[in-house]
């Protein structure tokens, strides 16, 4: 069930009426709020279902077996035997064809022709995300930062639907407790909400969509025929229909969560602005940095070693962060380019560090340059992401040098409206809430018009049809 939908809207209507009715009886609700959590995942498909109930039960197994159990060495092996049943689920329904494939292919490289069974899996919506979540659940257990709940607080910890296809990645420890409040309806922040999801909507609905169907889709689909300038305001295209794309999925999806009186953390914060690669992950996808650094980065050992083990564990990181995102070497050569950034920032920080200077103040030019050279950093990795081969990756690279001549797809409207995105980035904070906040006292009868012709207006910029989240693939 795709949020902006008709369907959705009637699910949603419903499940809001619902919600309050019931909140104020602790089982009928969590019991409605979970049935209702699997009629949106199940709406795909009911065999995923079946798969999201095997791992809640075996990880609510697994974490009370560790928090009953004294002695350490045997909590540790139910951890391990807990975190690789999780990986090797993950691993038979997202990488099994990848890792087959790619060992065929090298066998076939040094001359043996070796038959590997190759099963056509169907990847379920949504499942790494809940598995990052079943992981960090099981352990902030074995480290004693979290006491199993109940399995129904747990079941729908996991299967609270506003996250559970595309994040963001909330920890048990943000959203259980919530799950005990008894919030008034009457002192909802709808206002907040209500920005959320209408922005979500246009950048998903009216930006995302325009971008892809405009340049992005037709220039990766086809790079030997599109020009230099083309390949160039593709790559600008992708990088601002990717963030439209996800980031309008979280806004809609924390601010449902808001509407239902839940608050889920933050996941983007004006990432274009960075002046670094590191700046770059503190504002992107800003629940999974988190979940890399607290249960990969800091248990391979963080910058506790030495400088090489430290430059070792950042690219291991996102090594394994690009092969979470897809089956595919184009998103290993992706994680890649961000490890090596992110190590060159260190070194440059170790450097500065290491001759006993101050704190390095940005001149305007310099913060220009800075800022000019971590957005092509990223923006180089994205066409990795976006591409389906290697292979289509070097061309769209090698002809951005070498294919000049006319560029029809690059109309006035994108230039614009890349610009645009871009230019909105930087639009204060405080900017936002003000006008937020001047929404919020209007009588309920301008706000509920306001509403409606913002999502009319959406309606009629959009195409007919949405296509899903970009997210929703991983």
């Amino acid at each position: 069930m795709l949020f902006p939908t008709v369907e959705f809207a009637i699910f949603f209507s419903i499940v809001f009426v619902a919600c309050w009715l019931l909140r104020p009886f602790p089982l009928p609700w969590r019991l409605f709020m979970l049935a209702a959590s699997y009629v949106f995942y199940c709406w795909w498909d009911w065999h995923y279902g079946l798969l999201l109930a095997g791992s809640t039960l075996a990880n609510h197994l697994a974490a009370r077996a560790i928090h009953a159990t004294r002695d350490e060495r045997g909590r540790r092996a139910i951890l391990i035997g807990a975190v690789a049943a999780n990986l090797a689920a993950l691993g038979w329904f997202k990488y099994y064809g990848f890792f087959a494939s790619s060992v065929v292919g090298g066998l076939r490289d040094v001359g043996l022709d070796v038959a590997v069974p190759l099963v056509q899996v169907v990847l379920p919506v949504g499942i790494s995300f809940f598995t990052f979540m079943a992981l960090s659940y099981v352990i902030d257990t074995y480290r004693r930062e979290l006491s199993p709940p109940s399995l129904l607080d747990f079941a729908l910890y996991l299967a609270f639907f506003p996250h559970l296809v595309a994040g963001p990645i909330v920890r048990a420890s943000e959203l259980l407790p919530q799950f005990a409040l008894h919030p008034d309806p009457r002192r909802l922040d709808s206002a907040q909400a209500f920005r959320l999801i209408v922005a979500g909507m246009f950048k998903k609905v009216v930006v995302s969509s325009f971008l892809a169907g405009a340049i992005v889709d037709r220039v990766f689909a086809a790079p030997a025929s599109a020009s230099s300038l083309e390949i160039l305001f593709a790559i600008y295209a992708y990088a601002i229909q990717i963030y439209a794309d996800f980031s309008g999925y979280t806004d809609i999806a924390i601010g449902c969560a808001l509407l239902l009186g839940f608050r889920f953390p933050q996941n983007f914060d004006a990432p274009y602005t960075s002046r670094s690669v590191q700046e770059f992950w503190r504002r992107w996808h800003m629940s999974l940095s988190r979940w890399l650094r607290d249960y990969l980065y800091v248990p391979l050992g963080g910058n506790r070693g030495s400088t090489l083990q430290t430059y070792r564990n950042l690219m291991l990181t996102m090594l394994l962060g690009g092969l979470w995102h897809g089956a595919s070497w184009t998103f290993v050569v992706w994680g890649g380019i961000h490890g090596s950034a992110l190590c060159v920032d260190r070194w440059q920080a170790d450097r500065h560090e290491r001759r006993g200077l101050g704190p390095v103040v940005d001149t305007p030019a310099r913060a220009v340059l800075r800022w000019f050279v971590a957005f092509h950093v990223v923006c180089l990795a994205w066409v990795f992401f976006r591409a389906e081969t290697l292979t289509a990756a070097w061309q769209l690279l090698t002809r951005l040098f070498t294919a000049w001549g006319p560029a029809p797809l690059v109309t006035p409207l994108l230039v614009a409206t890349i610009v645009a995105m871009l230019a909105a980035q930087f639009v204060p904070p405080r900017f936002v809430l003000t006008v937020q906040s001047a929404y919020s006292r209007f009588p309920w009868a301008v706000q509920g018009a306001i509403l409606g012709g913002a999502f009319l207006l959406i309606d009629s910029l959009g195409p007919v049809g949405v296509a899903p989240f970009i997210y929703f693939q991983f």
